[in-house]
């Protein structure tokens, strides 16, 4: 006779399941299986059985459970396994050998593997044991507190069984089976940062360093966004790994095998973290070879006290930053620099096609080298357009042109939480490049100072993502004349133009035969040469926008048997319009959101005005008259909203405003019905 706690509750013999009757008399038996072999106060399971105050025959009830268990015991002959059920006064005991009960056995298994000391025999013991769950813990059983707190403990436990395996397979140098283990509990469980950083080092020693550092920077967004903290030891632990491994290897992570390799690495590396080493060993660096020599030199290192005061002075620690960063530029052309070639690019963007107008642009300002200064290129447009798919795609197109490394950071400035700040992505950025943690500046001033000293004789390229500001920006410009910088916003950062003498690069809408291109590979060809004309009429409902034509092809595939003319039937009806234009997380209402949001509250209030024109067409004077502000005013209001690219000046005095920004500014005031709120 078997018990089952690990799934559906249930009790076998043989191949035979014995019929507990409803949720309950399971429940009652569940309660007494997870206290095997001790009393149980009734009160306790009239507590655990009822949510809400119990009924006044709440006695009798459980009592009349437990007199039909003990019979379907009897009838399924547990006295042959040595079970019994008994009272004792108000309390019942089921006596058994525990090791009849799944849960027992799953423990004992759990607790005899070593992953680290003995992986190859922690991987069959492991594995026995997470073969024992059948679903969810305590399916079946009465949704009270108790049988919740319950059922989340043991799926804690399986949790960490999980992370277990997918460290015996790393110390074995299975880093593909421990990639597979790891991704579908992630998936289920996006918050769990030790998962995560599991997950990480493996993806990272199968060579998958961009996938590695994507799922970091994923479960950050989560932890900000769901619970307002910042990533915990563990996931900041493995990303630090990782950074740290890809400087002291050149960003050349090489998939290993074979219980030697794996144990040698110490069980891999993984992470973006503060400080934390991970489980099982020291930094993973070690299993790429010698540490590095440290990339600030022998001498001092800044500590991050000696910014400058206001007057232009230097503060006490002044000298010290100024030495370390001239250390940290003589060991730039020391063995530290020669293995340091950070390779921090996201994965090239799916279905990339055309913008070979702008990615000529990015080429001519990024290889100007008449300046004898460190090209900075802005690329701008409203949201949706592709900013980031382009200066990625055109990074990976020129990587080879920069063969110290490829630095990449999201700087958030357009998201749900808040901005990254300079000091953390400068953190990142020194920890790529080989500098140890505890000599990285603590602060922005300093780890500013000594990044463009490390950097200053490089070939290196710095892609900034989702800038807000010039402010944001100008302390990660690398400055080095061999060093380049492309930056992606909203904005037209023309602070950076005037100080820093950015070139910017416009991206625009697509036209009709791009958009309809793009449609096709999302599709398929065949199924937009069959529709031609509702192609082009999706690339006007979507005013252009590759985010808006992207979601629309997710509409379609999940819906393989529409037209395209289904799809723009729909979308004419503006009531639905950007709720059918989202998937998920992803969509333009969303991103028209994050720019919303950035508006001071005249703006956007002058926005929500704009959205009452009827033709999207307006010029100063009727701009002011929709909003009830002066012409001043209306005119200063229209300046930053081209700026951030919710209008378009076409001309003195001309501006337009699109159709989707339309339908989100008039749900945004409430008029839009049905529309997409909220998606």
């Amino acid at each position: 006779m078997e018990f089952s706690l690990l799934g559906p509750i249930a009790v076998t013999t043989g191949s035979t399941e014995l019929s507990l009757g409803p949720a309950k008399r399971r429940s009652v038996l569940a309660l007494l299986l997870l206290q095997p072999n001790t009393t149980v106060p009734l009160e306790q399971l009239i507590d655990s059985l009822w949510e809400d105050e119990p009924p006044e025959h709440a006695r009798t009830v459980v009592q009349g459970h437990v007199s039909r268990l003990r019979a379907t015991l009897a009838e399924g002959g547990a006295e042959a396994y040595g079970i019994e059920l008994t009272t004792h006064g108000s309390a019942y005991l089921l006596r058994l050998p525990e090791e009849l009960i799944d849960a027992h056995r799953f423990g004992e298994l759990v607790a005899l593997a070593r992953p680290e000391a003995a992986p190859a025999d922690a991987v069959p013991l492991l594995r026995e044991a997470l073969g024992l769950w059948r679903g969810p813990a305590l399916t079946g059983t009465v949704t009270s507190p108790p049988f919740a707190a319950a059922a989340h403990a043991l799926e804690e436990r399986r949790l960490t069984a999980v992370e277990a395996l997918g460290r015996a397979h790393g110390t074995l140098g299975e880093h593909e089976q421990a990639a597979a283990i790891l991704y579908s509990a992630a998936v289920n469980h996006p918050l769990r940062e030790g998962l995560i950083a599991g997950l990480m080092r493996a993806l990272f020693r199968t060579g998958r360093q961009s996938d590695a550092l994507e799922w970091f920077h994923r479960t950050r967004r989560l932890l900000n966004e769901e619970l307002g903290v910042d990533p915990g030891e563990r996931l900041r632990g493995a990303y630090e790994e990782i950074l740290r491994a890809e400087a002291a290897d050149g960003g050349r992570a090489k998939p290993t095998g074979g219980a030697r390799t794996g144990a040698a690495s110490g069980g891999a590396a993984a992470g973006h973290g503060r400080g934390a080493a991970p489980e099982g060993g020291r930094s993973s660096a070690a299993g790429h070879g010698p540490r590095p020599v440290a990339a600030t030199g022998q001498g001092p290192v800044p500590d991050g006290t000696g910014a400058a005061d206001a007057r232009g002075g230097d503060a006490p620690g002044g000298d010290r930053a100024r030495a370390g960063a001239a250390d940290g530029a003589r060991a730039g052309s020391g063995s530290a620099r020669a293995g340091a070639a950070p390779r921090l690019l996201p994965r090239p963007p799916a279905r990339f096609l055309g913008r070979e107008e702008e990615l000529g642009a990015l080429t001519a300002v990024l290889a100007d080298r008449t300046t004898g200064e460190s090209p900075l290129a802005v690329v701008a447009g409203p949201a949706g357009v592709g900013k980031t798919a382009c200066a990625v795609q055109w990074a990976h197109q020129h990587a080879g042109s920069f063969p110290d490394g490829q630095l990449f950071a999201d700087l958030r400035g357009f998201g749900e939480g808040d901005e990254a700040p300079p000091a953390e992505i400068l953190r990142d950025f020194l920890l790529a490049l080989g500098t140890p943690p505890e000599r990285v500046p603590t602060s922005a001033q300093a780890a500013s100072a000594l990044f463009r000293s490390l950097v200053a004789e490089r070939r290196l390229l710095v892609v900034l993502d989702n800038a807000r500001s010039s402010a944001q920006v100008r302390p990660l410009l690398p400055g080095g004349p061999h060093c380049a910088t492309v930056v992606t916003s909203r904005s037209r950062l023309d602070g950076l133009v005037a100080t820093d003498c950015a070139r910017p690069v416009g991206l625009q809408t697509l036209g009709h035969e791009e958009g309809a291109a793009l449609l096709g590979a999302m599709l398929g060809p065949e199924r937009v040469a069959e529709d031609p004309a509702a192609a082009r009429e999706l690339v006007d409902l979507c005013d252009g926008l590759p985010l808006a034509l992207r979601a629309a092809a997710a509409q379609l595939t999940a819906r393989p048997r529409w037209r395209l003319a289904r799809l723009a039937a729909a979308l004419r009806d503006e009531r639905r319009r950007l709720a059918l234009l989202s998937a998920e997380d992803t969509g333009i209402a969303a991103a028209l959101r994050m720019s919303v949001a950035r508006l001071s509250a005249d703006d956007a209030q002058l926005l929500s005005a704009l959205a009452t024109s009827a033709d999207g067409h307006l010029n100063t004077a009727l701009a002011a008259a929709l909003a009830g502000y002066d012409p001043e005013r209306t005119q200063d209001g229209l300046d930053r909203l081209a700026e951030m690219h919710l209008v378009d000046e076409e001309a003195t005095d001309v501006y337009t405003i699109s159709t989707l920004t339309q339908l989100f500014a008039r749900d945004e005031r409430g008029e839009g019905g049905d529309g997409s709120k909220g998606e």
